[in-house]
């Protein structure tokens, strides 16, 4: 599904600055994986997530999904590829706390100009499948640390996309909570989709979910 060659990230090129943060990367993944990209703070694998979810783009070398080279796309047709494949779960969520529930799950529907029905039913589809169907009229400001990472899951669910990035998904939860978390990715991946996570929370790569761990250390893959 995916092939990354010769990728590299940097940033403040020929600068004192500069930051080689994602150096030649190779890497395939396969449709239906559970991967988690582990590495210490600083290792690369959060800009790996950025340049896998098209919401960077590589300094040089190539990203290919379903063999089409995407990282060598104008941003108008990106906007179009990620709202189809791609759905990502940021660690601080990124929800807005003024909204419901509801709203926030929607946000990705707006621009594609659906009636009201449609959003509703995609929004009730992907709050099902992240177990927040019961709190879709309460106030973001209401939730708890679960709620709201259930909610960030069902907004990146809800156009329907092949794969599901996340990242650092169990950082602000207790081990209880990370678990069921966890448990509802392993869900999704055996309904077929791909899901990239990275962690270093041991309970992550030790969980049925993970079917491959690849290791970062200074922007590598070891």
């Amino acid at each position: 599904m995916i092939q990354l060659t010769k990728l590299n990230k940097i940033y403040n090129p020929n600068q004192n600055n500069e930051v080689r943060a994602v150096q030649n990367i190779d890497l395939q993944i396969e449709a239906g994986e559970g991967l988690l990209i582990k590495g210490a703070s600083g290792s690369g694998k959060t800009t790996l997530l950025a340049l896998l979810a098209c919401l960077s783009k590589p300094s040089s070398g190539t990203y290919y999904f379903e063999n089409q080279a995407v990282s060598k796309w104008s941003e108008k047709f990106l906007t179009v590829f990620r709202q189809k494949n791609i759905g990502v779960v940021f660690q601080n969520f990124q929800l807005l706390k003024g909204f419901d529930v509801f709203t926030n799950i929607s946000i990705p529907l707006l621009p594609l100009g659906l009636s009201n029905r449609e959003i509703s039913q995609k929004v009730q589809k992907a709050a099902q499948e992240a177990h927040i169907e019961h709190r879709l009229s309460f106030p973001i400001k209401n939730l708890s640390g679960g709620e709201l990472q259930r909610t960030a899951i069902a907004r990146a669910l809800v156009n329907s996309p092949k794969v599901l990035l996340a990242d650092e998904p169990t950082a602000s939860l207790d081990s209880e909570m990370a678990l069921k978390i966890l448990n509802l990715f392993e869900e999704l991946r055996k309904e077929g989709k791909t899901i990239i996570v990275t962690s270093h929370d041991p309970a992550v790569e030790q969980h049925p979910l993970v079917s491959r761990v690849l290791t970062m250390k200074d922007g590598k893959i070891l």
